[in-house]
């Protein structure tokens, strides 16, 4: 066999191997994705109807469970809206509206429409009279105000959870975590109570963003429910009359087109408003917040009037608002819009970088004239002393600190020179020395004080005259 052979074998051989690793990867993926052979249609279909009904104990668990979600929105607390998410039955005719749909059956689109309009209208009364007559009612705190505008990423959970609870549903023993799980993330029950919110307080926009998410889930959550059962291919509802069961195909088709539109222009319109929203942050982001010499405040995006207002804490030069204007032309979404620059002139960065000089420039000066005090006081002082020393020979304020070291139970001493006269002609002066003792001193105690007092200020002050006197 000669060479160019033994090659045309190995690659014969290999290209085998890799269509072998192909469709074991591919059987390996069929086996671990598919779901139909695992789906119990009748059953499915048949546990569906029977969550439609809404009445009796349905229509009390689903008014207990508004009034929880209302004091969960109320008290800011996720885990108590997480807990009526979970108690309310809001599923059953939503599901319903897209399994009619799918298998042509007119008589429970109907049901279900019905019922549908029955709970959102007990929901909303539920929620409006507890939000009005509730003390703290019109408190609005994040979890109430996360539900009043919708984005795409409630449009993306809405679709994908209510893919998984259809899905979960039609497996042969239902997967109860699973719907659990979408109950919480598709939260049909904050939205309902958000709206009768905004009816209690007459908060008309807030009403509105609220019912907008909750008709996004809702619709989104049946345009799943559609689609499975369309792919499992549901058995469609056989009508004895022909005419009549072209004509429930046709409606059904319709009510499905009709469906469509809704969330089709709200997932455009989402979609467009997240691509503003990005691409205003990351200009923010990246072409002001980095810049120091900005002393930016905030910003508002108005997609409606294509509009962007920056706010700023100073006066922005020409210079740099054309810069702002340029940089801006670099993002896609936001390109057009009209960027309106509002600086605080009076507080222009020069200015307050001038302001910070000059209270740096008087820190100083009053740290000098600090400093020049303390030595006018530390002068003084020594002036004093000599004076002191000069009229007395010592100095007082070191005898009084001694004469209190010596003696403990010294409260007030003083010193003084008086003038004195017996014949009124004649001037002496005197030393008089006034001492206080301690109350709690006996007078034989007092008298042995004075005593030692004027013997030991004798030897200090070299002075044998000495008068002590109690002040």
């Amino acid at each position: 066999m000669n060479p160019e052979e033994n090659i045309e074998k190995k690659k014969e051989a290999v290209k085998k191997d890799a269509q072998g690793l192909w469709q074991s990867v591919k059987t390996f993926l069929v086996e671990l994705l598919a779901f139909r052979e695992d789906t119990d249609r009748d059953a499915t279909i048949e546990a569906i109807k029977n969550d439609i009904p809404f009445k009796g104990a349905t229509a009390w668990i689903l008014i207990c469970s508004i009034f929880v979600a209302s004091v969960g929105l109320n008290a800011n607390s996720t885990a108590v809206v997480i807990g009526a998410m979970l108690i309310s039955p809001l599923m059953g005719p939503i599901l319903g509206v897209g399994m009619s749909i799918a298998v042509n059956d007119i008589d429970v689109l109907k049901k279900s429409l019905i019922n549908l309009a029955v709970m959102i209208v007990l929901s909303l009364l539920t929620a409006f009279l507890f939000f009005k007559f509730f003390p703290l009612g019109s408190q609005e705190t994040s979890e109430l105000l996360g539900r009043t505008q919708p984005d795409i990423r409630d449009v993306l959970i809405a679709f994908f959870g209510g893919l998984a609870l259809i899905i979960a549903r039609t497996k042969r023993g239902t997967i109860a975590s699973v719907i659990f799980g979408v109950a919480i993330a598709t939260a049909l029950m904050p939205p309902l109570c958000t709206a009768g919110y905004g009816l209690a307080n007459g908060n008309i926009p807030y009403f509105l963003g609220a019912m907008n998410l909750f008709t996004i889930n809702t619709i989104f959550i049946a345009l799943a429910t559609f689609l499975v059962a369309k792919i499992l291919r549901f058995p469609l509802v056989r009508y004895a009359n022909s005419k009549r069961r072209k004509r429930i195909s046709q409606l059904a088709s319709l009510a499905a087109i009709i469906v469509m539109i809704y969330p089709t222009i709200t997932f455009i319109r989402v979609l467009k408003d997240s691509g503003f929203e990005n691409d205003y942050n990351t200009f923010v982001k990246q072409e002001i917040e980095p810049n120091n010499e900005l002393w930016f405040q905030k910003g508002l995006l108005n997609p409606e009037e294509e509009r962007i207002t920056l706010f700023f804490n100073g006066e922005i030069n020409e210079a740099t608002e054309s810069d702002l204007r340029n940089e801006l032309k670099s993002y896609k979404n936001i390109r057009d819009f009209e960027l309106i620059i509002s600086g605080n002139k009076n507080r222009s960065f020069d200015k307050i970088s001038d302001a910070y000089d000059r209270a740096i420039e008087d820190l100083d000066e009053r740290d000098n004239i600090i400093s020049g005090l303390q030595k006018e006081i530390e002068t003084l002082r020594e002036e004093i002393d000599l004076i002191n020393q000069k009229n007395n020979s010592f100095s007082f304020s070191s005898i009084a600190k001694d004469a209190k070291i010596r003696f403990n139970d010294l409260e007030y001493f003083g010193y003084s020179k008086m003038l004195t006269s017996k014949d009124f002609i004649k001037i002496d002066t005197i030393n008089v020395v006034s001492a206080n003792w301690k109350k709690s001193l006996n007078d034989s105690v007092v008298k042995a004080r004075d005593k030692q007092l004027l013997e030991w200020l004798k030897t200090q002050i070299k002075l044998d005259s000495i008068v002590l006197k109690r002040q």
